[in-house]
């Protein structure tokens, strides 16, 4: 007989409630779940995938070690053996250790409370992840702004009646920094009760498709615009602070000064977008309507990615909207992670190209290759890679793969061989997805109502097989173990989440969590962030100096306008999360997603026709891929997706090597970085485009 269960779907951050029919151990299937307090019944397509992902034949269930270029099968004890007794006489021999954290981990709360106990017995201080990937800049501001690295304020989409939103897709994401499941309809709830959705990119994506007006935006230069709608909100006498003047600090009247100097017209030039587009944008942000800015991955993976970051946080205080029921608000979920944990760090650290940002301890992805690569004692030889695949998400992937083979000692904890895990001296994977609890650890401060939910495991876990956690856990304690330290007792995932639910505000234990299926609404956001602020003097620390001399930076690079190429950006579809789905059969159906979309007057002009296969070329590589005409791109705007590029050799992902495609990251280009940040750059990407040479068989 079936069963169904209710559970939170963990591929994505809008933690959709779904509802999972299974007979035995067969998964019948997965539908949204209609009285879930968060999604309302919305599921995407990258729900289903948790069967796919369940039920994989090519998922590793066994420790595997690689012998003579050949994986071989091994226990669980002697890996973590072999692992110990490898790094220990690595550490003995002065060799430099580090650790890559991919995005996957993220969803998976078990990790969150383990990982510190491997980093302390590995000695590690070069911590690399994902977010200096994509959203780093987010964390800066919101440490300098509001004194912690993840006090985030989020549009209250379902009382807004204006949306701006730039460089940003939920329609195929769901939210991103934006715990906002079934995006699509809320935003058509907006526009039901005469609200706005307006949105600047320069792709027609699936969310400029639902709004009310798009804008396309010269790749890179969205800080012209948003500077250009903060002045045009000081030189019309529009701002309005009332709301917050006695949480601001006194760097609030050096603002409108930094931004005397520039000119709206040369602002519109630089961006392509018109001074009374600009000036439109600003008088609808600060009309006697809740409304809210809101920009992701478009303004957060360029040059300038923080600064633009921290002109959005001041154009909504400066519009009237930060901590306004419909405009930006700051969550309060029941775990919270402000009260419960550090507010992190912002600093300066040594890497091979000397000095640079260091947020939450966490080194810049740009100089990952370079520390393996560099030819001193000061070089990476081992690397442990948690649930990541930096080969195919960070720039310049082929160089990565080289720097890779480079290293004494390689571990990755990962259920499959990846592009990344290939090069892995052991590979140590975790059960089944439906085999081990969850809870949106990280979500909950981001979404858009405060809300609690828990999901147990569905499934017993098959004997000899290990949750992530588990593995972390007991590999430090082996380190610990073999290096003569005293070994801690493992606290389990379910306790450490027990006491940090207790000890937040609305003090629910998980017993109470786990008793609601559905989840438990603790209602919409609220006015709330003067209690929130963890500034030393509990006010808005509105203008860091060093925004403002990034800032004057800016005003001189507009002396340098772009040359005369192509610019390349990236994208993603609702059925794709970076590389980690690419092996799920239920979403790979379909038509080729790995385009190169081209606006027609581009492909007219190289003689390019849809369906052409062209070479792109960039400072770092070159790649040949399938065009796709259309003018969902602007003039002088290339896109190719992430996630793609399996068919390195030795990926063992059956499903995604019937369609490999190409890398977008072999050709985005380590050597640029946002200066405050770390940040990759990974938008606008100078290009070259011509047909591709047909190959032609030797006779």
């Amino acid at each position: 007989m079936s069963q169904v269960h209710a559970r939170t779907c963990h591929i994505c951050e809008a933690n959709c409630g779904v509802l999972v029919e299974v007979e035995g151990r067969e998964i019948l299937s997965i539908k949204g779940n209609p009285d879930h307090v968060l999604s309302r019944g919305h599921i995407c397509p990258k729900a289903t995938a948790i069967a796919d992902l369940q039920d994989d034949p090519d998922r590793l269930h066994r420790p595997v070690k690689k012998v003579d270029g050949q994986w071989q099968e091994i226990g669980w004890e002697q890996a973590f053996s072999e692992i110990a007794s490898k790094l220990a006489m690595l550490k003995g021999e002065g060799a430099k250790p580090a650790m890559y954290m991919g995005n996957p981990s993220a969803h998976d709360y078990g990790i969150s409370t383990q990982i510190g106990q491997l980093r302390r017995a590995i000695g590690l201080k070069n911590i690399y992840s994902a977010s200096t990937l994509d959203q780093i800049p987010h964390h800066v501001v919101q440490y300098h702004m509001y004194g912690h690295v993840s006090l985030a304020a989020v549009p209250d989409i379902d009382r807004c009646q204006y949306l701006l939103i730039i460089g940003g897709n939920p329609a195929a994401s769901n939210g991103s920094i934006w715990t906002v499941p079934d995006f699509k309809k809320r935003a058509k709830e907006m526009q039901a009760r005469d609200g706005q959705m307006v949105v600047v990119d320069p792709r027609r994506t699936e969310t400029a498709k639902l709004a009310d007006a798009h804008h396309f935006v010269k790749p890179g230069t969205d800080t012209a615009l948003l500077i250009g709608i903060l002045k045009s909100l000081f030189d019309a006498g529009s701002v309005d602070t009332s709301r917050l003047d006695d949480i601001l600090d006194d760097s609030w009247a050096k603002i409108a000064p930094a931004l005397a100097g520039f000119d709206i017209e040369r602002l519109s030039a630089h961006c392509g977008i018109s001074a009374a587009d600009m000036q439109n944008m600003a008088s609808e942000l600060a009309a006697d309507q809740p409304a809210a800015i809101y920009g992701r991955m478009g303004v957060s993976v360029c040059e300038f990615g923080t600064l633009n970051q921290w002109l959005i946080q001041v154009i909504n205080i400066a519009a009237g909207n930060l901590d306004r029921v419909g405009g930006t608000m700051v969550p309060e979920p029941a775990l919270d992670t402000i009260n419960l944990v550090g507010k992190g760090s912002v600093r300066m650290a040594d890497t091979v190209r000397g000095e640079m940002p260091s947020v939450m301890s966490e080194l810049p992805m740009v100089t990952f290759a370079d520390e393996m690569l560099r030819d001193d004692e000061e070089r990476i030889r081992s690397l442990f890679v948690v649930t990541g695949n930096p080969v195919l998400s960070s720039p310049d992937g082929a160089k990565l793969d080289r720097a890779l083979e480079t290293l004494d000692l390689m571990v990755s904890f990962d259920m499959y061989v990846t592009a990344t895990s290939r090069h892995a001296d052991y590979i140590l994977p975790p059960c089944g997805p439906l085999e081990k609890d969850h809870y949106p650890f990280f979500f909950g401060p981001l979404a858009i109502r405060n809300y609690a939910s828990y999901s147990p495991a569905i499934f017993e876990m098959p004997e000899g097989e290990k949750a992530d956690w588990e593995i972390i856990a007991e590999l430090a304690r082996e380190i610990m173990a073999q290096n003569g330290q005293d070994i801690p007792n493992i606290r389990e995932p379910r306790d450490v989440l027990d006491g940090m639910l207790q000890s937040s505000p609305a003090g629910l234990t998980l017993a109470e969590v786990e008793a609601a299926p559905n989840g438990i609404d603790l209602g919409a956001l609220r006015p709330c962030i003067a209690d929130r602020l963890r500034t030393d003097d509990r006010k808005i620390q509105c203008a860091h100096p060093d925004f403002l001399i990034e800032l004057e930076r800016f005003a001189g690079s507009l002396e340098n306008e772009q040359a005369d190429a192509l610019r390349l950006i990236g994208r993603r579809h609702v059925r794709q999360n970076n590389s980690w789905l690419s092996n799920s059969k239920r979403l790979q159906k379909g038509p080729n997603r790995c385009t190169m979309m081209m606006n027609p007057a581009d492909a007219a002009d190289r003689g390019l026709a849809d369906g052409d296969m062209a070479t792109v070329e960039s400072r770092v590589n070159s790649v040949d891929i399938t065009v796709e005409v259309t003018d969902d791109v602007m003039a002088g705007v290339v896109s190719i997706p992430h996630g793609f590029g399996h068919r390195r050799d030795g990926v063992k992902l059956s499903v995604a090597r019937e369609n490999p495609n190409v890398s977008l990251n072999d050709l985005t280009d380590p050597k640029s970085y946002d200066r405050l940040s770390g940040n990759a750059i990974l938008n606008a990407t100078p290009v070259t485009v011509s047909k591709a040479e047909e190959l032609v068989a030797a006779e």
